[in-house]
């Protein structure tokens, strides 16, 4: 396993970081396709005897037991001290008003919630899940801090906002002194490269850590392009249908180079995709989401491809604009 600094930090991360999105109660939350303990057991073991040191999950998944199922995995195949461990926080947790979005109280409610969850005494990195319109960025910032200083967390990052959004996140924390935040986890695959406008630009001039999620854009990067969905997920997935769902025919195209790139190496199409992701400037660690152990060690090989120039201007050129799509 590579390893590699977070952004403009100490921290070391493997090059790859398992998104755990993918455990948790199939019965607890609205996801139908995510693991259970039993089944989450050898793909958690498997990236561990792999070398991954870097888990991601988010207080939200299926309800909270995605963070129970990490936690309880990481005691029994990990020590503590050896993983970087990050959550998110900002979707609802309680029916009530103030059981979601980043308002300090949420933030010093959700962060015990997380810690307790987990198991464990800190969190590496805790990150907001969105931008929250609805709390003065300062009252966030500062809640933030606070859960730094107080020792609960180490380092803070954000997910899926605009670059405007960013930056003015990042002043704000450096006019107050504040802790800063170290990384930026936001959409980015083959499917849909509109970060690479400003975001991509901003995170690399600041020393941002950059963990794309969704690398394989919900699996349809992963074989050839099907009209008709196949997958549990694929025909469950509500969210995956609303940011992929108005590109069909133009992403078509781009699954078709994939193919042919893929064919011609004689390799499956989800090692290419992620070897393309790996060669982009400015990538730290996608975020790899793995419901079979064959979707790890598909993970696991791609570190090891180099794709050429030809290549990645052959995978690249049928792409077109897309419209904004996973920040809501």
């Amino acid at each position: 396993m590579k390893y590699v600094n977070f952004g403009n930090t100490g921290l070391q991360v493997s090059r790859l970081c398992l998104g755990c999105m993918t455990f948790g109660d199939p019965q607890a939350g609205t996801h139908e396709w995510t693991l259970d303990e039993a089944h989450a057991r050898p793909v958690f073991q498997g990236a561990i005897e792999a070398g991954i040191n870097f888990f991601d999950t988010a207080n939200s998944y299926s309800a909270g037991t995605s963070e129970l199922i990490l936690g309880k995995m990481v005691r029994e195949y990990a020590k503590r001290d050896e993983v970087v461990i990050a959550t998110k926080v900002y979707w609802p947790m309680r029916a009530d008003p103030n059981g979601r979005g980043l308002s300090r109280k949420a933030i010093m409610t959700e962060v015990d919630a997380s810690l307790r969850r987990l198991g464990t005494d800190y969190i590496d990195l805790y990150q907001m899940h969105r931008w929250d319109s609805t709390t003065p960025i300062e009252e966030t910032l500062e809640a933030l801090h606070d859960v730094v200083k107080a020792g609960k967390v180490r380092y803070i990052g954000a997910s899926s906002m605009h670059a405007w959004q960013f930056c003015k996140a990042l002043y704000v924390a450096r006019l107050h002194g504040w802790t800063r935040f170290v990384s930026m986890q936001n959409h980015l695959n083959l499917l849909y490269r509109e970060e690479e406008r400003e975001m991509l630009g901003l995170c690399g001039d600041q020393g941002i850590a950059v963990m794309p999620w969704s690398p394989l854009a919900r699996g349809r990067l992963t074989r050839p392009w099907q009209d008709t969905p196949a997958t549990i997920r694929a025909q469950t997935d509500a969210f995956s249908r609303k940011i992929y769902s108005a590109t069909g025919e133009q992403d078509r195209k781009v699954v078709e180079a994939l193919g042919e790139v893929a064919d011609a190496r004689g390799l499956p199409y989800a090692q290419i995709a992620l070897a393309w992701l790996l060669h982009k400037a400015g990538v730290t660690t996608p975020i790899v989401g793995a419901s079979k152990l064959q979707h790890l060690h598909d993970a696991l090989a791609a570190l090891e491809i180099e794709l050429s120039h030809e290549e990645i201007t052959a995978l690249q050129a049928p792409y077109v604009p897309h419209a904004v799509a996973g920040f809501g």
